[in-house]
């Protein structure tokens, strides 16, 4: 049976990054294009209620993708920002659907939500057993709240809302503006203008101490469609490729790849972020069949491939 067959879907933040990887897949797996709606933020903002309102009508399923998203300096300089319009559009859109009997709310929440020192590797357990690194609470925080608005609508009124936490994402047409990005297309950034400039040193944020896990975009695309398709659960599902790298191993891999022969200068003053980040991912695949398949080093090629042919 085709799964998307004779349904509608609401995909937020559909043009972006991650939502045109999800759109592929779902089209490759028998979503009809014409059945998918992607509301453009120029046109329907969704911290207005009524443009919730009127997008959900005739909807069967939303893949909720959309967010005002950054890295550690977009963060630092907009926390307010980060917290409202990402809360505010989860919570509305959600309770437009509740109300329009839509079937299905995937929310994709964020790693960012996890307490600062979590255990590694992070389980779903840990997610409530401290804050979130300060850099990051406000967005975590308020994409955290919809996993409290799912579960709670589903105790209340039955409604199939589920939660899933992707790790930091990758892969070509990332985001690469220095004011926004985050470390892997900034790291990418750096290298290759250094190089082109022929530059002496190339400067990295923080100690390089810090651990990341990156999961390639459309492996995290494959795993929401999955969730999508075979999930109806009321925990929080991790999506990850449940390898850990230190910001040096992944500074030199990058100045490697991209034949770049100076200086790396560590700046100590900027902070770190969050010390640690890896995954359990143990969950997707025993719930919906989810593993990663693309191999970290292959993911960093294409992507700086990608960025140098752009």
């Amino acid at each position: 049976m085709n799964y998307w067959e004779n349904k509608k879907i609401l995909v937020t933040g559909g043009a972006g990054f991650l939502g045109k990887n999800v759109i592929q897949q779902m089209i490759q797996r028998g979503a009809v294009p014409s059945n998918i709606v992607i509301p453009r933020s120029k046109d329907c903002d969704l911290r207005d209620n009524l443009n919730c309102i009127k997008v959900v009508k005739g909807i069967d399923i939303i893949i909720h993708l959309a967010a005002k998203v950054g890295g550690i300096g977009y963060n630092q300089k907009h926390p307010g920002d980060l917290f409202y319009d990402n809360a505010i559009m989860g919570i509305q859109l959600m309770e437009a659907a509740r109300i329009a009997g839509v079937s299905k709310f995937v929310a994709v929440g964020t790693v960012c939500a996890y307490p600062k020192f979590t255990p590694v590797p992070f389980r779903e357990e840990e997610l409530w057993n401290g804050y979130p690194e300060e850099t990051n609470a406000p967005y975590g925080l308020a994409k955290k709240m919809l996993l409290v608005q799912a579960q709670a609508y589903r105790q209340q009124y039955g409604f199939n809302a589920i939660y899933l936490l992707p790790v930091n994402l990758y892969g070509p047409e990332d985001n690469f503006d220095p004011e926004s990005s985050h470390v892997i297309p900034a790291l990418i950034k750096k290298f290759v203008e250094a190089k082109k400039n022929d530059e002496p040193y190339v400067e990295v944020w923080g100690t390089g101490s810090a651990s990341r896990e990156f999961l390639y975009v459309e492996d995290a695309a494959r795993g929401i469609v999955l969730a999508t398709e075979k999930y109806n659960g009321n925990e929080s599902v991790n999506l990850g490729a449940g390898n850990e790298i230190q910001i040096k191993q992944l500074v030199e891999i990058i100045k490697e790849v991209v034949g770049y022969k100076g200086e790396i200068r560590y700046d100590v003053s900027k902070p770190d972020g969050q010390p640690r980040r890896c995954l359990d991912v143990s969950k997707a695949q025993k719930y919906f069949g989810f593993h990663a398949e693309v191999d970290f080093s292959e993911g960093l090629k294409r992507t700086i491939e990608w960025y140098c042919n752009f």
